[in-house]
């Protein structure tokens, strides 16, 4: 899933920035989104076909020039992943079931995403706090945070190793391999045809699975602060959930600088483990898949051009 960026460019008109697309993986298809418009493509289970749903983002969200400032970003990047991901999924979970007589609705996703929330809060921020607590005794030790966010990295990854496993998720890596071949194609000034596209890498910089890895290391300095000034659980537990918004700005800043600067040599070391734990949410793809992220990422630009052009 790369991150949606705007970078400042020096040869583009005053107060105007360079938008990179973003995208993610939805059930058998892609969502790919531009600066104001965004495009989500499915390939239809009966007839093969490819069905496209498109929409101009109008949220304040992202047009208030608020969001547009650091820290702030990545809170809105957050927000962005429950509200536009959300809708997404919806739609693509319907085409899926199209011809079944089974409609999912907003109430059916927000009870779903409720319940893995509630699981994830549980499993990656409670069992790890749990499991520190009882093999370092002092709750205020560097070590005992130091424990905890290496519980916490080998929670995630063997989770993503084991979902990886199922059929179905399987397809969803290889779509979210897609989408970032098609990326890297489009940056790289490839000719957006599935053949070409396939020649790209599954890794990219701004990929929200590097966007995770960098969360979990900067959680691990943000609460070895916390436990120095507040050495006591209660804090503890609180500052895991309040500094969520925090880590998310601290680490979106820090991602979208090393993306920003690829050829630094430290930067280039810096970004390996980032690009390494793509491979645990990315599969390779087929061209019909890659057709899929190609035809998304056309019709969220085309919004775009549309839109720039009146």
């Amino acid at each position: 899933m790369p991150l949606p960026e705007e970078v400042p460019q020096a040869e583009v008109a005053p107060k105007q920035e360079q938008f990179f697309y973003g995208g993610q993986a939805v059930i058998e298809g892609v969502m790919m989104r531009g600066r104001q418009h965004y495009a989500v493509a499915v390939r239809m289970p009966k007839t093969n076909e490819i069905r496209i749903d498109r929409g101009e983002l109008r949220s304040s969200i992202y047009r208030h020039p608020f969001w547009k400032l650091p820290l702030a970003r990545g809170l809105a990047l957050l927000v962005e992943q429950l509200h536009l991901g959300m809708k997404t999924l919806i739609w693509s979970a319907n085409m899926h079931a199209y011809g079944q007589d089974i409609e999912i609705g907003k109430r059916e996703m927000t009870i779903s995403i409720a319940g893995a929330a509630v699981f994830g809060l549980g499993l990656f921020l409670g069992l790890p706090l749990i499991a520190a607590g009882l093999a370092v005794h002092r709750s205020g030790s560097f070590l005992f945070v130091i424990v905890e966010g290496v519980i916490r990295v080998v929670l995630v990854l063997g989770y993503l190793t084991l979902i990886g496993l199922l059929p179905d998720v399987h397809r969803v890596f290889q779509y979210h391999a897609s989408e970032h071949k098609t990326i890297n194609a489009f940056e790289a000034g490839w000719p957006l045809e599935p053949t070409a596209v396939k020649r790209a890498s599954n890794l990219h910089p701004r990929c929200g699975t590097g966007f995770l890895l960098v969360v979990l290391v900067v959680s691990v300095l943000v609460f070895s602060l916390v436990a120095v000034v507040h050495p006591n659980w209660f804090w503890l537990v609180i500052s895991r959930i309040v500094g969520i918004p925090v880590i998310a700005g601290v680490s979106f800043e820090w991602i979208r600088y090393m993306a920003r600067h690829r050829g630094n040599p430290v930067i280039e070391v810096l970004l390996l483990p980032i690009l390494g734990t793509q491979k645990f949410t990315t599969r390779e793809p087929d061209l019909d898949q890659i057709a899929v992220a190609i035809a998304a990422f056309n019709a969220a630009r085309e919004g775009e051009e549309g839109a720039a052009a009146a």
